[in-house]
């Protein structure tokens, strides 16, 4: 099914996260960045960038460190001309928060909104109505919170009765709701964020912007859901994109 965002007016840019080293994995990626494991003859990277297509989304940065010069030459191709792929690569690691702002502060182009996603971890959920969040005009950004069975190898999201973010707890056994990973800001919130170069999305960025008074909800999904960290996971991705075919 082709889920299209409705609020066609609104510009939104997705900054795909892909800079990291991918330590648990590396011995078995040793030549390529994590997000460029093969899976089903195309990186798991552009498994992402084809579903947030499927969502609406044209514009695309990629946040680039560990061996950038392969997702750059990949991307920088034929094959994608009916999107804008724009890579920025982090010459140190920044962490997640700062790795987007540096493609953003990079790209310089004007959006309305930002989607911020990982680019080793995929959830084929109907972000139409995440997006509607911003529609609030006092909502400043949105994390999608993902309900899992077992939520053990994830940290969980504290949230009011009216989903309002409260915080990020730690690690537990059993279901719970998880960072999914997946975030959407207005433009105008960026300039509230830390000045720090380096910073984390989980343990910078949110925290700060909620001493600052900003309002965070967290939109809840249940939806297939998979993370390609640890060497257990990466061997299930073809079986997780062949199941969700109709995804594409």
């Amino acid at each position: 099914m082709n889920n299209k965002f409705v609020n066609q007016e609104k510009k939104i840019t997705a900054v795909i996260l892909a800079g990291g080293f991918g330590t648990r994995v590396k011995h078995l990626l040793p030549d390529i960045p994590k997000p460029m494991a093969k899976v089903l003859d195309k990186p798991f990277l552009e498994w992402i960038i084809r579903y947030l297509h499927q969502q609406n989304i044209n514009n695309f940065l990629l946040s680039t460190g560990y061996l950038s010069t392969i997702i750059k030459n990949y991307f920088n191709t034929s094959l994608f001309d009916n999107l804008s792929i724009k890579c920025y690569e982090e010459l140190e690691p920044l962490g997640t928060g700062g790795g987007f702002i540096n493609a953003v502060k990079q790209d310089k182009s004007y959006t309305d909104y930002w989607l911020v996603v990982n680019g080793d971890s995929l959830i084929f959920s109907n972000l139409k109505p995440f997006f509607e969040c911003l529609n609030d005009d006092t909502v400043e950004g949105v994390i999608l919170g993902l309900t899992v069975e077992d939520a053990s190898r994830y940290g969980s999201l504290k949230f009011d009765d009216d989903y309002n973010l409260i915080s990020f707890a730690e690690k537990k056994d059993g279901k719970g709701i998880i960072n999914g990973g997946i975030y959407l800001f207005k433009n105008d919130v960026l300039a509230k964020f830390p000045q720090n170069n380096k910073l984390s999305f989980e343990y910078d960025i949110f925290p700060y912007l909620l001493s600052q008074g900003c309002k965070i909800k967290v939109h809840i999904t249940s939806a297939p859901f998979l993370d390609i960290g640890t060497p257990e996971t990466l061997i299930q991705a073809e079986k997780f994109i062949a199941e969700n075919w109709q995804s594409f």
